[in-house]
Formats: C-alpha cells, structure tokens, sequence
C-alpha cells in the first residue's frame, strides 16, 4: 500500500518524500530488526537524515530549512516510521521545538539556532512532563527564578526523548509560581548541558528502542535571560499547546506509518501462506480482517493529512490535530493486534517484525498527551465551534 501523493503537494515535496521513501527500502528495512533487537543507537542512519534534509523540513527556507508544507512533513514522518518508528521520534521533538523558535522565537533566537538545526548540527528535544505530573501541564513543578543575570532552573522531568545528544532541550516551566491561572505564569526556557543540567538515567521501554528516554535532573542550573524563548515571561504555554499541533500530527503519521507496515507485512503473508490448499487470505475471516485493517490505515492517513491540511491554512488546528492522532493511534494498536492474528504463531516470533510493531504502537496512545487528554481537547473545540456557528447564524 504506497503513500498516495496527494493533497497538492508541489513536485519538489514529491520527490522528497519519494526520496525518503527509497531511503527506507534501502537503508533502513535492511538493518531496522537488528538494531532494535539490540536497542543500538542508529547513528549512522541519523547521520543519513541529515544529509536528506529531515531535521529541516520544519524550518523555513530563509534559515536553511525546506520549509515544507505539513502534509509533506506527515509524509516523510509516515514513510520513516514505515521503516523504524524509532527514526521519526528522532526528528519529532526536533521538528517541534524548531516550530516554537520559528514562530515564537526572538530575531537572535532564530538566527543562532534555526540554521543549525536545519542541517542537523544542532539537535534539539522538548522536555514537559514530570513524574507527578503526566499530562497535567499546568500543574508542572520546574521552576526557572529570575536571577538578574537570567534564571535558575530546578526541577526533574522525564521520558525526554533524545536528552543525552540533544544540544538543546526547550524546557517547560514556571516563572511565576503565583499565577492565576496558573497557564499565565509558564515559560519555556532553551536549556543547554552545562553545570546543574544531569541527565540522571534512562528508562526501559517495551518499543521503541533505539533512542534514549531519560530522566532529566536541573539542580541549581543556570542560563542567561536570552535563554528565554520569545521576549516576555508567562507565554509558554500558549507556545506550546501551539507547537504540539504539529508535535501531535508528528505522532498520528507515526502511527500510520507503522499501521501501514503491519498491514502490507500482512498483506505479503496472507497471499504466501497456504491452509487447506488456498492462500489464507482466501480464508473469510483473514479476508475480513485484511479489509478492515486497510480501511482503518486509509482513514487513518486521510484524518491526519486533514489536520496537516488546517495547519497549511493558517488554522487553529487543535481539534483536527487531535482527532488525528486519537485515530490514528487507536487504529494502530487494532491493526497491530489484528496482524498478529493473520501471521499465527510467526507474529509472536522475533524472526519476524509484527512483534516490534506490535510493541511500538502503544506509545503513540500515550505520546503527545493521552488519547484522553484527546478527547477533552475535542469536545471543548467542538463545543467552541458549534457556539460560534450558532451565533453567526
């Protein structure tokens, strides 16, 4: 089943999408089992996503970037994890991070970061959640106290992707503890390693595997004011429930991309494997579950590229970037489960990777906020818009 080339993409966005696309047959396909198996590092495949422009594709072309649309971005995101979900997280907060500099980012911010992080010199991850904390961003614990030189950041976070070899890590925090609401007293700092900055260990995961997942420790860390992403305190919020649009459309084509090869893994099976002198798919109940599970990749991809669609307009897109990943991810854990079952006792064997799809697919549930924290960000959107429709009519 190959990524449609849709939704007006221009033919230099074809290319690069097609680009990454062979990349992955050729590069990653071949390697992806065993470097997951054995929980390596990619770094020469990182090293690749350089050189293909991947850790630019958010960054607009006047500071080195590709400046792509959103629906390319969710195209390579698909592609990459088609091959490794673990690439596409390599590049996800990354991608993130450059978003909230580019909009909400000082000139000086955007001249001394953007540009090295489009080439991928410059690697950065977003850290927001706290162990007591979850999904509760509001009720986050990290403090940044103005200093006069600039902040003092004390505080722990955890399940920072890439925190050992980001070069730069946007931190959610409070500068004012006494806000209210408390949305009003959230900044983000742009924290670099340095004294004070420990990453304190990494956690064990079920998927995933490949990139580190750490625990981050800022005791008595100091940065300087320009550390400060935009010109004012209290707007990091705001900031970041804008970057998250495009962190949670990241995370949804994650999801079909790993949907996607469950299903043609499936697919290439169900038409090899013979019982009762027929191919299995021949069989009702593996046709059936072949059907459904190619629907659900198809609205899958559909409902993301629609979420990639609002954010290309301008739009807020919340409601649709949620609706995309809560989908997208459900979706994925049903087809993953689903082609199991279609592979028998070779899908619970690590000769085959209906396995590693199988344990990949939980995170995107819980990535990005959970699929329930979705669903309060749909109905209060979807209450909003219908308000607004009925008084303008």
């Amino acid at each position: 089943m190959e990524a449609p080339e849709i939704w007006d993409l221009d033919p230099d966005e074809r290319d690069i999408v097609a680009v990454v696309r062979d990349w992955v047959e050729d590069s990653v396909l071949p390697v992806a089992r065993d470097l997951e198996h054995a929980n390596a590092y990619p770094g020469e495949l990182i090293e690749e996503m350089k050189r293909l422009g991947v850790f630019g594709l958010a960054i607009p072309r006047a500071y080195g970037g590709s400046g792509v649309s959103t629906r390319c971005f969710a195209l390579v995101t698909e592609e990459l994890s088609r091959g490794w979900m673990s690439l596409a997280g390599a590049m996800g907060g990354h991608s993130v991070v450059a978003r909230l500099i580019a909009l909400f980012g000082t000139d000086a911010q955007k001249d001394g970061w953007l540009p090295r992080m489009a080439t991928g010199e410059v690697r950065a991850a977003m850290a927001l959640t706290e162990p007591a904390g979850g999904s509760d961003l509001q009720a986050l614990r990290t403090r940044a106290a103005a200093n006069g030189q600039g902040y003092r950041l004390d505080g722990v976070k955890t399940w920072i992707t890439n925190a050992r070899r980001a070069d730069m890590v946007a931190v959610l925090c409070k500068t004012d503890p006494g806000a209210v609401p408390a949305s009003r007293g959230i900044s983000i700092v742009l924290a670099q390693h340095g004294p004070g900055f420990t990453v304190s260990r990494d956690l064990p995961k079920l998927g995933y595997k490949g990139l580190e997942s750490c625990e981050i420790v800022f005791d008595g860390y100091e940065c300087p004011r320009e550390a400060l992403l935009g010109a004012h305190e209290g707007q990091g919020f705001r900031q970041m429930m804008g970057g998250l649009e495009l962190g949670r459309i990241n995370v949804a084509a994650r999801a079909v991309g790993v949907a996607r090869a469950a299903f043609e893994d499936s697919m290439r099976y169900a038409q090899q494997r013979e019982t009762f002198g027929q191919p299995i798919w021949k069989h009702q109940a593996v046709g059936h579950r072949l059907a459904d599970m190619a629907t659900r990749v198809e609205a899958a991809r559909l409902l993301t590229l629609r979420a990639a669609a609002a954010l290309d307009a301008g739009r807020r897109s919340d409601l649709e970037a949620g609706m995309a990943k809560l989908f997208a991810s459900e979706a994925c854990l049903q087809v993953t489960a689903d082609a199991i079952k279609v592979h028998g006792a070779y899908g619970f064997s690590t000769e085959f990777d209906i396995e590693r799809y199988y344990r990949d697919a939980p995170l995107m549930v819980v990535g990005e906020g959970t699929n329930d924290i979705q669903r309060n960000v749909i109905i209060r959107q979807l209450v909003d818009r219908y308000t607004e429709q009925e008084r303008a009519q």
